[in-house]
């Protein structure tokens, strides 16, 4: 049985803001589990969180196929979320990404960091826009 680690403040208070938004809103914890996306991002991917639970966050993402705007794959550490969380610093990129439905949407992500303190990376917030 494995034993669930206790998630940070942080991320708890990122997780009841996230849920109070109306902007589709996901958040991923320092070891890149996607642990949280409200119900305005269920539009965009076409899941619910209850559907899809905590996963590894590049494995859950690749299934929606982001690629550039001239259609070219983008690997996980290239994508906004991807530098958010092994660089560690705030990233913006419009994508297209493919819906379980197989409808093409291009989307707006701006990504960025959340630190319990200035040395304490916790995990990261992920914003999307439809375009």
């Amino acid at each position: 049985m494995t034993k669930r680690r206790q998630k940070h403040l942080v991320l708890i208070l990122a997780r009841e803001f996230a849920s109070n938004l109306a902007t589709p809103t996901l958040i991923v914890d320092d070891e890149g589990m996607l642990i949280f996306f409200n119900e305005a991002a269920e539009e965009i991917f076409e899941q619910t969180f209850t559907e899809i639970g905590e996963v590894p966050f590049a494995e859950w993402s690749t299934k929606f196929d982001p690629r550039t705007l001239d259609a070219e794959p983008v690997p996980h550490e290239r994508r906004p979320t991807g530098i958010a969380l092994y660089e560690r610093r705030a990233a913006h990129e419009r994508l297209r990404i493919t819906g379980v439905d197989g409808v093409e949407r291009e989307v707006a992500v701006t990504a960025f960091p959340l630190f319990a303190h200035a040395d304490e990376f916790v995990g990261i917030v992920a914003i999307f826009w439809r375009e």
